[in-house]
This record gives C-alpha cells, sequence and structure tokens, in this order.
C-alpha cells in the first residue's frame, strides 16, 4: 500500500468530507468561470421588438415609429435590421408611455404607487423537490420583466436561490453578508439590510444572498429566548419583517425563499410575509409530507400569535409544480387539493418538462434561455405553463393594490 493510499485508509469522516466538499466547490468554480467568462458574471438577453411590443401591450408598429421619433430608448440594430432592447430599456419605454399615457398608467408601469402595501411573499415547504426555489426565481424574473422592482432573499442555508443567480456561496458570499448580519443578535456586528443587498445582473432585481452562516441564527435563537433577548420587533419572530421595513420604499415585491425546514428562520419569513405560497408536486407522499408541515405550521404559528405576533395574510396560495397531466395519479392527487382546498389552490399549474430542468442546469430560469437551447415547442410549453401561474400571482398581488 502505497502512502496516499495508506492515508485514505485512516482518513477521518469528517476529513473525508471536508476533503470531498473543497474538491466538489473548486470543480463547481471552474464550471461557472467556463459558463460566464472572462468575469465569471451572468447577463440577461435581450430583447426582440415583437417582445417588447408584447410586454407593453402596443402594437410592434408604434414601438417601431417610436424608435424612428427617436422617442424613449434607442434600440440597437442587429446586422440583419432588426431592433433588439435590453430590460432597462423597456423600463425607460414603460415611464415614458406612462406620462405619455396617464389614463393607462398603470398598465404600463406597475409599480405600487405611494400608499400601496409592500408585498412579501414568502415561498414555504419543507419537502425537498417541490421546486421552491424554481418557483421564487421564476417568480422574480417574471414581476422584474413586468417592470417591478423586486428583492429576492435567500434564506436558505443551502443557498441554491443565490447559485441561480450566479453566487457561489463559498467563494461570492463572504463572513456577514447574509440576511444574518441584519438579524443576527451581537448589535456590535449586525449591519442594516442596505449594506447587505446586492445588485443583481438582471435589471429591476437585488439579491440578499445566503450561505452556511444562516444556520448561526438558528443556533444562536434558543439561547436568546432563553436569556430574554428581545422585545418588540427585536424579538426573533419579528426581526426579519423589522429589518426588511428599513427597505420598505425601495420595492415593490420581496420574494422570501424560506429554508425547507420549520425552524427560527422560516418563523421569521413567516411572520415578515404579507403573503404565502406553498409549493407542492402532486405526488401522494409529497402531499403526505406537505400536511405534516401544514400541522406543525399551524401549531407554531397559534404559539407566535400567543407571544404577541401577528399572523395576516392577504393570500396563501398552493403552486402545483412539476405537474405532469398525463400521470393518472397526480391528476387524481390535483383533484384532491381542489376538492379541499378551492381557490386557495392556483388555477394554472407548472408542468413537468425537460425545458425548466435544463434550464436549471445552466442556472437559469425559462426567462432566460436563448432560443434554440431546449426544442421551440419545448421552451413555449413550459414558458406557458409559468407564465399563467406568475401571473395569477401578479393578480393577487394587484388586487392587494386595489387593482383589477
Amino acid at each position: 500500500m502505497n502512502l496516499v493510499a495508506h492515508k485514505r485508509s485512516i482518513e477521518s469522516s469528517a476529513d473525508k468530507i471536508t476533503r470531498q466538499a473543497q474538491m466538489l466547490s473548486a470543480q463547481l468554480q471552474s464550471i461557472r468561470t467556463r459558463m460566464y467568462p472572462p468575469e465569471a458574471m451572468k447577463s440577461l438577453k435581450t430583447f426582440t421588438s415583437r417582445e417588447v411590443s408584447s410586454l407593453l401591450g402596443i402594437a410592434e408598429s408604434t414601438l417601431r415609429q417610436m424608435s424612428l421619433d427617436g422617442e424613449s430608448a434607442i434600440p440597437e440594430r442587429q446586422d440583419n435590421g432588426r431592433r433588439i432592447y435590453t430590460l432597462a430599456q423597456i423600463n425607460e419605454i414603460r415611464r415614458h408611455l406612462a406620462q405619455k399615457r396617464p389614463s393607462e398608467a398603470f398598465s404600463f408601469h406597475p409599480q405600487r404607487q405611494r400608499g400601496d402595501k409592500l408585498q412579501v411573499l414568502t415561498i414555504a415547504n419543507f419537502k425537498g423537490g417541490s421546486a421552491k426555489t424554481t418557483t421564487t426565481v421564476h417568480l422574480a424574473h417574471y414581476l422584474a420583466i413586468q417592470g417591478l422592482r423586486v428583492l429576492a432573499i435567500d434564506l436558505d442555508p443551502q443557498a441554491s436561490l443565490s447559485a441561480m443567480f450566479g453566487y457561489q456561496p463559498e467563494f461570492d458570499v463572504e463572513e456577514n453578508q447574509t440576511i444574518y448580519a441584519s438579524i443576527r443578535y451581537d448589535e456590535d456586528q449586525r449591519r442594516p439590510l442596505r449594506d447587505v443587498i446586492r445588485k443583481s445582473y438582471f435589471p429591476g432585481i437585488d439579491v440578499v444572498p445566503g450561505n452556511l452562516e444562516l444556520m448561526e441564527y438558528e443556533h444562536e435563537t434558543p439561547q436568546a429566548i432563553a436569556d430574554g433577548v428581545g422585545r418588540g420587533d427585536a424579538i426573533f419572530f419579528r426581526r426579519l419583517g423589522a429589518v426588511i421595513s428599513d427597505v420598505a420604499d425601495d420595492y415593490d415585491v420581496v420574494l422570501i425563499d424560506a429554508p425547507p425546514q420549520l425552524g427560527y428562520l422560516t418563523l421569521g419569513a413567516l411572520c415578515a410575509a404579507t403573503s404565502l405560497l406553498i409549493t407542492i408536486h402532486p405526488a401522494m407522499i409529497d402531499v403526505a409530507s406537505m400536511n405534516q408541515f401544514l400541522a406543525m405550521m399551524s401549531d407554531i404559528m397559534h404559539v407566535i400569535e400567543e407571544r404577541g405576533g401577528v399572523l395576516e395574510h392577504d393570500f396563501i396560495r398552493y403552486v402545483l409544480t412539476r405537474h405532469n397531466p398525463n400521470d393518472v395519479p397526480q391528476v387524481n392527487v390535483v383533484a384532491l387539493l381542489r376538492s379541499l382546498f378551492g381557490e386557495d389552490v392556483l388555477a394554472p399549474v407548472v408542468v413537468d418538462t425537460t425545458a425548466i430542468a435544463n434550464a436549471g442546469l445552466e442556472k437559469k430560469s425559462l426567462y432566460e434561455m436563448a432560443k434554440g437551447s431546449v426544442g421551440r415547442d419545448t421552451l413555449n410549453r413550459a414558458l406557458e405553463s409559468v407564465d399563467a401561474v406568475n401571473a395569477e400571482i401578479f393578480n393577487h398581488i394587484k388586487s392587494v393594490w386595489g387593482r383589477t
């Protein structure tokens, strides 16, 4: 036996896992650098005139004439003469049209107005595979494309949401750069939320990334409770909502990707939320797991209310994900959920498709996928599905704001 093999044979489990984690982390960093050279940063696709006219609800000829007249944003011209727009330019056109046609301002520029309530949506479930992070990413991208200002908070120590926005937690997110920095108990180390918010490559979306340091909050909170630390907004279940309120004027919607367990971070997310989205894969084992999640959440929410917490949500909706409409058992589960929960189950569903899986491999949403990266029909069907779900959620948000 050579020396290396001998060392491996006496390597402890902890050392082995540490070594393998470091190897995998380095390889992931290498892959990311190859995918997004030279700065290893993601960038957003551009939009054609047809896509822009559809987004804005105006004729393509009107958009073309605006370009010819030098009115608002001037698009780039490709070699074939086609005009392409960035999302920043689309938002500039939105503002221009809202001023030019004040009676239609909300349809062009749907950001919340003075007096409109900041919407904080927590996306939750503790069953793996429920597409919680995928749902969060697609909703964030959809709302930003509609012109809203979105803050996405990664509350999960596994940091999948951060990875989707191009951050590798162990390389790109250093100590005290997560939401933990704003809600931690030692005041001398605490940072304002605005200090840990990062601009993303996606116009309209800011991100608070996560990493393993979020677990510190789970470890420290029981001792803080035992020591009687925290009153009012400083009590553990109000801390997240309190720091979000500090940046409320900067955003229309805050999306929180909650951890896949009912810990103190998730409780803070439930209390901070104005609305809840519960993702569910319509298979019986997943529904059974969700049943336990709901039972535990109910018990804990009652305890929080007894401690003075106020849990009043504008809407609670179940989002059916990864649904195969040709799978009879899944169809039966969907029918069961609709019969039990009625309109609390979103009418549209996210279909199970290779397009979403392929996008995930590239750490992209469907809205970032280039034409030709997957089959056109496959991509279009997937987009129709995700668009329908996100549009209904957006309609619920607009309803809270008093818009039809």
